[in-house]
């Protein structure tokens, strides 16, 4: 069953699919011609044409760069999830829009420590950071960026925009996304306490199976179990799960239970569903409007950007 869902994906007409089933399933090297020329493929495929189709003629998209899901922080998470080949310099006018938010004065001056903690959605540099880094874009800001998360992080490990003076414990969905960027930093940079940090953040994850309630063993929210694509600033096993393996923590004991949920998902053919989404199509949409449809939501039918990062999550498991 595994070999036929593969096969299937191989032969997608989403180039970011085969991708990711070439480069993280089947392991072949991303300096390999043939995933070079997935790649390439991604660049100029119907759905980057989609999210890169509001840039004006300077490079830039006539959004604030968080304008959900149009903005350019978004369209460069998006874009370094794809697997969208690095080191193209005409999207630097995107991460020119997304540095200037971030270090504006205006977003710093939001910056606040209450109680001896810092109130921040790290999740908005986290995103940031791994984009840049994988995109191929990252520049000495990127250092700063690092910097800023690993000042940020609380006692517990994590991170939080909770304001309320008794908060104490970090947001999963504030947390993941800076240990996915930290630990990519890490392994790039060679830099050890970004490391330490990231090895820290993903124990409010482990010590909680990804998505238990530690006082009662209760399932912390019912969306956490939901399968989608993309997550984008949300939490799911599945983009948990994802971010353990490339951090290197999917095969901690604690990661188990939550491997068996995403297993007991597999549809009859092999795939794995959408079972939410965190988007709309369609000039109509009034809030998280998507100039792309990722395959929609159906408990019975393959969603394919599901399929392959589960199929990913799982072989770094050692199982599919």
């Amino acid at each position: 069953m595994g070999a036929e869902v593969i096969d299937r994906l191989l032969s997608s007409n989403e180039p970011a699919v085969r991708f990711k089933i070439l480069a993280y399933v089947q392991g072949k090297t991303q300096d390999s011609g043939e995933v070079k020329q997935v790649q390439e493929e991604i660049s100029k495929s119907p759905r980057v044409d989609k999210l890169l189709s509001e840039r004006s003629e300077g490079g830039s998209i006539p959004h604030h760069p968080y304008a959900k899901w149009l903005g350019a922080h978004w369209v460069l998470s998006l874009l370094a999830d794809l697997g969208y080949p690095p080191g193209d310099e005409s999207l630097i006018p995107l991460r020119e829009q997304v540095y200037g938010w971030l270090f504006g004065q205006k977003h710093e001056s939001s910056i606040r420590a209450i109680h001896g903690r810092v109130r921040r959605c790290a999740s908005q540099e986290g995103n940031a950071l791994y984009a840049l880094l994988t995109l191929g874009l990252a520049d000495e800001r990127c250092d700063e960026l690092a910097r800023r998360l690993v000042m940020w992080q609380w006692p517990d490990g994590g991170w939080n925009c909770d304001k309320k003076p008794d908060a104490i414990n970090s947001s999963f969905m504030e947390s993941l996304i800076p240990l996915r960027a930290l630990s990519l930093y890490a392994r790039l940079t060679g830099d050890e306490t970004s490391r330490q940090v990231a090895t820290e953040a993903a124990e409010i994850f482990l010590k909680r199976a990804l998505f238990k309630r530690q006082h009662d063993g209760g399932v912390i929210y019912g969306d956490f179990l939901k399968l989608h694509y993309p997550c984008y600033w949300h939490y799911d096993i599945l983009f948990a799960l994802k971010v353990m393996a490339e951090a290197g923590f999917v095969c901690d004991e604690r990661c188990r239970e939550a491997l068996e949920l995403l297993e007991s998902k597999r549809l009859p053919d092999g795939g794995f569903p959408a079972e939410g989404k965190y988007y709309q199509v369609g000039e109509k949409a009034k809030t998280g409007r998507s100039l792309v449809d990722w395959g929609g939501v159906s408990s019975r039918r393959m969603n394919e950007f599901v399929t392959a990062d589960a199929l990913i999550v799982l072989r770094a498991a050692g199982t599919r």
